[in-house]
């Protein structure tokens, strides 16, 4: 049974460690919607330094704090900075992790860094080939999770349609969404488009145990055609960074427009359209695959974002969900093994 106890990254992100800090008291306190018993969060980092911010921010409700003297930078390369930096508070609450002192891991830090202490350390869970990064948005007004984000650029068949079961079994148990429909990101809404990767996946999710309604192409992402999207890492990464730019970048025009036409609209009438493209909204994006719970979230994180990251993790080990990943990927294992 892994720990209940969340490892927190408190000098992960743009904004560590203040943002971070706030974020844990936020996730504690009683007017947070989700509230955390403080005894589960873990905070990793240099502990004078942890426990200086906590009493200029109120004071420790009763966290437990882990030692780290070193911290990976948002620029640094992930490999070099693993090697170099053992005591990384990536790499410290990562071990957490491994050791059973905590069973869930936080990070608003270098995103590539955490993919590769999570799957260098944890290892995968049983029959995973690859792990994927699952991120929520809410374009159509209810929860919609792409993945791979960003872990596996070149991946094959097989990983997509594990990242279909994966991906169905994190909407179920972490976003309420019971039955979620399952689509592969394509060209076209014919089974015979795309490469050869496309074409070997499609026939493979048809056979999987999960909710299959064929390709979906780019357009119909805001037409809520599906609860979870698969495609490579490459791909699905060049959507999510063109889908948060331009959120901002149509909240700007449309101020603008409105402002040429004497309407003097605050920017915070248009806010919900750039919160309906933010990951951040649902806590930052899970590590689906690893033999562990793993969160990344965004680096411009805020306070809030932070609390939302640890209120996902809590929910992901309190429903079980990398058990019912492997118990769904059994299932899958003639056409996905």
């Amino acid at each position: 049974m892994p720990s209940a106890r969340i490892a927190l990254d408190v000098m992960g992100g743009d904004h560590a460690p203040d943002a971070i800090v706030r974020g844990a008291l936020l996730a504690v306190s009683k007017s947070f919607r989700q509230p955390i018993p403080a005894e589960r969060i873990l905070l990793v980092g240099d502990e004078q330094l942890v426990r200086a911010k906590l009493a200029e921010f109120g004071g420790d409700p009763g966290f437990a704090i882990r030692h780290a003297t070193q911290v990976v930078g948002m620029g640094e390369s992930p490999a070099q900075a693993l090697r170099a930096k053992p005591d990384s508070t990536i790499a410290s609450m990562t071990l957490a992790c491994k050791s059973g002192e905590a069973g869930a891991a936080v990070s608003m830090g270098n995103t590539g860094a955490v993919v590769g202490a999570a799957t260098l350390l944890l290892g995968t869970l049983p029959g995973v080939k690859r792990p994927g990064i699952a991120v929520t948005t809410n374009l159509t007004g209810k929860p919609l999770t792409v993945l791979d984000m960003g872990a596996n650029i070149a991946p094959k068949a097989e990983h997509l349609v594990q990242y279909g079961v994966m991906g169905s079994v994190y909407a179920r148990d972490c976003l309420g969404q019971s039955g979620a429909r399952v689509a592969l990101l394509n060209i076209g809404e014919e089974e015979g488009k795309g490469t050869d990767l496309h074409k070997e996946a499609y026939k493979l999710l048809q056979a999987a145990p999960i909710e299959f309604v064929g390709n979906l192409e780019g357009n119909e992402l805001l037409r809520n055609k599906a609860e979870v999207l698969v495609t490579d890492g490459f791909t699905g990464n060049v959507v999510l960074k063109l889908m948060e730019d331009l959120a901002g970048f149509m909240v700007k025009l449309t101020l603008s427009e409105l402002g040429k036409h004497g309407i003097a609209a605050p920017p915070q009438a248009l806010s919900n359209i750039k919160k309906s493209i933010d990951y951040s909204e649902y806590g930052g994006a899970p590590l689906l695959g690893v033999n562990g719970i793993v969160i990344i979230g965004h680096g411009r994180s805020d306070e809030m974002a932070v609390a939302n990251a640890l209120a996902l993790a809590a929910r992901a080990l309190d429903s079980g969900v990398n058990e019912h990943i492997v118990a769904g990927l059994a299932k899958a294992s003639g056409p996905a093994a």
